[in-house]
């Protein structure tokens, strides 16, 4: 069975069939079935409670923020003052100055791209990364060290799957300027070894990126006490709305960071002589938010707290190993990786069939699951993929639905080779 994270304590099994009543999607049918959602990694389905405080807060609380003298805008903003200080205590920063909020993990990492690594990037510096990156952890990276002359090495994987730790360690040049990992894979599921990693960058003297999107969902974050310079994620994989997201910045590290984009609310003083901008993290928070998304986000992290990330853990792990036995009693069927650490993901291939094709006819069951590179084609191109499936378990999946997944995914399996053609 495949271990999720270190430093987790056995917890009670969550009351699935309260946590699914609050989810009022998975009670909707699809193809005349029952919906069985398992593409969570994509993006999860959202609890009532965040889509009735959007609702509320539009209802009764909605003003822009950081403008108004009225009352009304005082409670906004107010109101967005506190979910920062929510995300704070959420990821251990040490100060709610280090939270910086985006419109997702992707923006969040070209903030750090442009506004804090372009400006140091010499011809010839170099951006290490792995070869399990998301796209939104390499091209970013990609344009600004194209535009400075610089290059991106990665790190290669293990034929497991897993980061070749010793590697990336031997990557780790004085021409090095950033080390940027994804602390869990999107297709392989894998669960890097992120302390680590850290603790290299560290002792090199190189920033480290830590993209968290995979991760949050599942794993405890402390991000002080873990010491990389930054961590990013995205609150729509978190059960939370969607276009906000999240990027902590050690204080000392975006104090000296430029502005990225200009605007309203970034800025102290405007002439046309000149303009001078606001202190962190506001000088990187440019025009008008999605003030109600942020102001749910808060409604998200209660959620998962109060099921428990040792919960989760312990049922999508359960999960995760049912699906596994399940798939590899099915002939033809191949599952992407064996990590010693998988989270909530499992990417597979089914002989003689195209992913295109598992996922259409998987959807006629009423099942939803991934199909093609998920923004990953170096990683498919390394495992000498164009594309794969790939199903994902949240904290609202059942092991019936897995059950019904498995049997469902044997059939094609069965038809394409009774066929011998591709379905």
């Amino acid at each position: 069975m495949n271990e999720i994270g270190a430093g987790l304590r056995p917890a009670a099994v969550p009351d699935l069939e309260s946590i699914r009543a609050q989810f009022p999607i998975l009670g909707r049918p699809m193809q005349g079935k029952p919906l069985i959602y398992l593409d969570s990694a994509a993006s999860a389905q959202k609890p009532r409670r965040v889509v009735e405080e959007l609702r509320r807060f539009y209802y009764e609380d909605y003003a822009n923020i950081h403008r108004g003298i009225y009352e009304l805008s005082q409670r906004a903003s107010e109101r967005h003052d506190r979910s920062r200080r929510r995300v704070q205590a959420f990821l251990g920063a040490r100060d709610w100055r280090e939270i910086v909020f985006t419109r997702n993990a992707t923006e969040a990492i070209n903030l750090v791209a442009y506004s804090f690594l372009r400006p140091m990037l010499e011809p010839g510096d170099e951006i290490l990364l792995t070869e399990m990156e998301h796209h939104a952890n390499i091209v970013p990276w990609q344009l600004v060290a194209a535009e400075r002359g610089a290059k991106v090495v990665a790190a290669p994987i293990t034929p497991e799957g897993e980061l070749d730790l010793a590697q990336l360690r031997a990557r780790i040049t004085s021409r090095t300027r950033m080390i940027a990992v994804s602390w869990v894979s999107n297709v392989l599921g894998t669960v890097n070894p992120v302390e680590e990693v850290v603790d290299l960058a560290r002792r090199a003297g190189v920033p480290v990126l830590i993209d968290a999107a995979q991760a949050v969902q599942h794993l405890p974050v402390r991000a002080a006490e873990l010491g990389c310079d930054f961590l990013v994620f995205s609150a729509h994989k978190l059960y939370g709305p969607s276009g906000v997201g999240v990027l902590y910045g050690r204080a000392e590290r975006l104090e000296r960071m430029p502005p990225w984009q200009g605007g309203g609310d970034m800025i102290e003083r405007v002439s046309f002589e000149g303009t001078t901008f606001n202190d962190i993290p506001f000088r990187f928070e440019a025009g008008t938010p999605d003030i109600a998304g942020i102001c749910a986000l808060p409604e998200a992290l209660d959620f998962v707290e109060e099921v428990g990330l040792q919960a989760i853990h312990d049922h999508e792990r359960q999960l995760l190993a049912a699906a596994e036995e399940g798939l590899r009693r099915i002939p033809g069927v191949h599952i992407l990786g064996r990590p010693r650490r998988r989270a909530s993901v499992l990417a597979f291939t089914v002989d003689g069939a195209h992913p295109q094709d598992i996922g259409m006819m998987l959807d006629l069951e009423g099942i939803a699951i991934r199909t093609g590179h998920h923004c990953a084609m170096p990683l498919h191109a390394r495992l000498g993929l164009a594309a794969s499936a790939r199903m994902s378990v949240a904290v609202y999946n059942t092991r019936e639905e897995i059950e019904t997944f498995c049997a469902a995914l044997e059939r094609i399996a069965a038809l394409v080779r009774g066929s011998g053609t591709e379905p």
